[in-house]
């Protein structure tokens, strides 16, 4: 059985994935409205990652024996002016969900629910992931500036990403 205090702080994080998601889907939209479709294909991807990110907690709630509690989704941001932006802004998001994730194994840690802990450990982990990917990506839009071509090959180069279910849901 989940701790309260716990079983609260994970229904505020399945909100925060939600968020996330929304957020994700709408720079995939801003970008599909642009043209760039390999870097909307990113952004639709992590859409779907964070969706199951979510699912990944409400299903751990569940099999606890706590009470998955869906929260409204506040509004997200709609226009990103260039992909440098909209990356800028995922890594500033990506740390905050970094502070979330480790919030959560601090308080799993508290309550010495050991269980929840090693369910947090994978997204602490996943952030690292998460941060480096749109570092990386940060990096690659600044070296190439204003080079129309340079913004042409990473578009393509996002295109070819592909989803595939984290290992929680897919029984790893």
């Amino acid at each position: 059985m989940l701790n309260n205090k716990l079983e609260e702080a994970l229904n505020k994080q399945i909100n925060a994935e939600f968020w996330s998601a929304y957020l994700y889907l709408s720079m995939s939209l801003n970008f599909e409205n642009a043209g760039l479709t390999g870097i909307a294909n990113w952004f639709k991807i992590q859409f779907q990652e964070e969706q199951a990110h979510a699912q990944i907690f409400m299903d751990y709630v569940n099999k606890r024996g706590g009470r998955v509690e869906l929260q409204p989704i506040d509004a997200v941001p709609t226009k990103w002016d260039t992909p440098l932006s909209a990356f800028e802004d995922t890594l500033k998001h990506e740390k905050v969900v970094t502070s979330l994730i480790n919030n959560l194994f601090a308080l799993a840690e508290e309550v010495r629910d050991y269980a929840s802990r090693d369910r947090i450990m994978w997204f602490v982990t996943e952030q690292v992931e998460e941060e480096d990917s749109a570092n990386t990506l940060i990096e690659k839009l600044r070296r190439v500036g204003n080079d129309g071509m340079g913004l042409y090959l990473i578009d393509q180069e996002l295109a070819t990403r592909t989803y595939t279910a984290p290992a929680p849901l897919s029984g790893e």
